[in-house]
């Protein structure tokens, strides 16, 4: 048993940013044998291609209809047939909704426990070590692997850079049996978001409201102008999601999307430990509060007190008239 598997994503045929950021924390593993990536979809062989160009060592695909949109049975299949023909020391999943489902699945099959939400990882001798925060990310813990079978992980997303593509390589098809009559779940149909919240976790630019903007009214036109004067998404807090002003995908936070935007704008934010875990990552940060003890602002490279009505609207006309 050697060697560490990475499970890559796939949606509609697209990457799953979280899952190469996976292969990166593998890397930490280099010692315990050659990195093998196993690439999930349909319709994926140039995506399988790309990935094997990647920094692995080997990398597998599955190709089926049934992949295209993640099921537990469907993705559970290949990646046991690939345990079975690799028996790999570690399993490595991205943190995704998929991941955080697959990843105790198929730990559970095996009768072994899952490192969930792992901000790194390595090996104390024979023990594999993982880091993770608890307690609403005030703390970090260590907790030790010492099992002789396959460990399951899982990576907390936007914690490691994803590494770069070198063009293509090759990939090979792994053949797994997959149809739609064997599995317990049929994917019926798929409601997508709008553009600009499918997009939050990768934006460069995320413009984020809190309960101090007041009502929905205040937060669709104070900042639904703002994000259009960056051409950026709009984020909320749980607050917000939880008061129905703005739907659950645009929440930003522990229990919602883990982003890490060259620029973050908070508006009416106070800085709950929730929110913070999810945007702590932002290069730069800017927050603008009426509440000069707003915790949010101990994060700030630039921070505006002030009454939001005014601050607001001035900041989005110089805005359009910086970007012509």
């Amino acid at each position: 048993m050697s060697g560490v598997l990475v499970v890559i994503e796939t949606s509609a045929g697209e990457l799953r940013p979280a899952s190469l950021e996976a292969l990166a924390a593998a890397r930490a593993l280099a010692d315990s044998g050659p990195l093998t990536a196993l690439v999930l979809g349909s319709g994926i062989a140039a995506v399988a291609s790309d990935v094997a160009a990647r920094g692995v060592d080997r990398t597998l695909y599955v190709d089926a209809p049934v992949l295209e949109r993640y099921t537990t049975d469907a993705y559970a299949r290949p990646i046991e047939a690939a345990l079975a023909t690799l028996s790999p020391r570690v399993v490595l999943f991205g943190g995704t909704t998929a991941g955080r489902d697959l990843g105790p699945f198929l730990a559970a099959r095996a009768g072994v426990n899952c490192l969930s939400d792992v901000t790194s990882l390595r090996w104390d001798a024979a023990a594999l070590v993982a880091t993770r925060p608890v307690f609403q990310g005030k703390m970090l813990t260590e907790v030790r692997y010492t099992s002789s079978s396959t460990a399951f992980a899982v990576i907390r997303a936007g914690v490691f850079a994803a590494p770069e593509s070198a063009g293509s390589g090759t990939a090979e098809p792994l053949d797994v049996t997959l149809s739609a009559t064997d599995l317990r779940v049929n994917l019926r149909e798929v409601t997508t978001p709008p553009t600009g919240a499918a997009n939050l976790a990768d934006a460069e630019v995320v413009v984020v409201g809190g309960r101090g903007l007041g009502s929905k009214e205040a937060f669709d036109s104070l900042l639904g102008d703002l994000a259009d004067a960056f051409d950026a998404p709009l984020g909320a807090t749980r607050a917000v999601t939880d008061l129905g002003w703005r739907p659950h995908y645009e929440q930003i936070g522990q229990t919602g999307k883990t982003i890490k935007p060259k620029l973050y704008i908070g508006v009416g934010v106070s800085g709950a430990v929730q929110h913070l875990v999810g945007m702590q990552g932002s290069e730069t940060v800017v927050v603008i509060n009426r509440d000069a003890d707003a915790p949010l602002f101990k994060l700030a490279a630039i921070g505006v007190v002030g009454d939001l009505n005014e601050i607001v609207p001035a900041l989005a006309r110089e805005v359009r008239a910086a970007r012509g």
